[in-house]
C-alpha cells in the first residue's frame, strides 16, 4: 500500500484508536503522517540543489571553496549565505560526508575492527549510514544497511528526521533476515543509542564505529551514495515523500537485482549475497 493511500486511511478513520496507534498498524512513522514539505524559496531551492551536486563531488568543500565552484557554474552568493546552507543540508567539509548523525558524548562509543580485516563471505560485515536527499521543495533523510562482501542493500527507510525509529526500524527489517559478525557505522547519535545498540549486543553481534573524520572507513556505503543520487535522486527530482519512497523502491530492486558491479566480477549484489558466490577481489 502506497504511503498516500495510508495517510488516507488515517485522515478518514474516525474509530477510536490514536494516531500513534493507526501510524504503527499501517507501518507509517508519525513524523511522516505529520510532515509537511519545508518551505523554501524557488532561489533557495535551486541553490541548494547546485550545492548538493558540488558537495557529493567534493565532500572536503567549506563555503569558502563552495562559492568558488558556484562561481564556476555563474551562481554567485556570499559566504555567509553558503555557510547557512551547508548548515541547514547537514553539510560539513570537517567531517568528509553529509554530517546527518551528530555524536552524543553521553552515549558509548565503540571501537574500529575493520582496519586490514579481510572480509570473504556474506554477512560476515554489515554497514549502514544515513543521508540527505532533496525534494523539490524540502529534503528527508534516507538510512540503509548493506552488506561490505556483495554490497546487497538489506534495508532501507526514510524519515523526516533525524529520530533514532527509522534507523531501527531499518535495522530490524534486516536483521529479520540474518545477522552479520560486525555491524560497522559512524559515531552518529542514532547509532550509538541504546535503541540500537542494544539490539546488535543481545544477538552477540560486535560493534564497530569509524574514527572521525573517517568517512573511508564506511567506504562502501559512500559508493552506495554516490550511486543513488546520481542514478535516481538527481534524475527524478522528487516532488514528495511519497515520489521519493516509490522512486528509491524502484531503484534498490534495480541496484540489488539487476545493476552489475565491476567490483564484483560483474555479478549483482543479490547474485552475491543470496547464491554465496565468489567475486574476484
Amino acid at each position: 500500500m502506497s504511503y498516500d493511500a495510508r495517510r488516507r486511511m488515517i485522515e478518514e478513520n474516525n474509530n477510536a484508536l490514536s494516531i500513534r496507534d493507526q501510524c504503527k498498524l499501517l507501518g507509517l512513522h508519525r513524523s511522516n503522517y505529520y510532515y509537511e514539505p519545508v518551505s523554501i524559496s524557488g532561489a533557495t531551492d535551486e541553490l541548494m540543489k547546485a550545492v548538493d551536486g558540488i558537495y557529493n563531488d567534493h565532500p572536503y568543500f567549506g563555503a569558502r571553496r563552495m562559492v568558488v565552484a558556484l562561481e564556476a557554474k555563474k551562481i554567485f552568493v556570499g559566504r555567509k549565505k553558503i555557510r547557512s546552507i551547508m548548515r541547514a543540508m547537514g553539510l560539513e567539509a570537517m567531517y568528509p560526508k553529509p554530517n546527518m548523525s551528530k555524536h552524543n558524548p553521553l552515549h558509548r562509543v565503540y571501537p574500529y575492527l575493520l582496519k586490514d580485516y579481510k572480509i570473504i563471505r556474506p554477512d560476515e560485515v554489515w554497514s549502514s549510514d544515513i543521508t540527505y536527499i532533496r525534494l523539490s521543495h524540502g529534503f528527508i533523510y534516507l538510512v540503509a544497511i548493506i552488506d561490505w562482501y556483495s554490497r546487497y542493500v538489506l534495508a532501507w527507510r526514510i524519515s523526516t528526521s533525524l529520530d533514532v525509529d527509522f534507523c531501527v526500524d531499518a535495522l530490524l527489517e534486516a536483521l529479520g533476515h540474518g545477522h552479520p559478525s560486525i555491524f560497522n557505522t559512524d559515531q552518529g547519535s542514532q547509532f550509538t543509542s541504546i535503541a540500537f545498540t542494544d539490539e546488535l549486543a543481545k544477538r552477540s553481534i560486535q560493534i564497530s564505529m569509524d574514527g572521525r573524520g573517517r568517512a573511508l572507513d564506511n567506504v562502501f556505503v559512500e559508493r552506495l551514495w554516490r550511486s543513488v543520487k546520481y542514478e535516481e535522486v538527481y534524475i527524478h527530482d522528487y516532488e514528495s515523500v511519497s515520489d521519493a519512497r516509490s522512486g528509491l523502491e524502484r531503484y534498490f530492486e534495480f541496484y540489488n537485482m539487476r545493476r552489475p558491479h565491476q567490483s564484483l566480477g560483474y555479478k549483482t549484489p543479490h547474485d552475491v549475497h543470496c547464491n554465496g558466490r565468489r567475486y574476484d577481489a
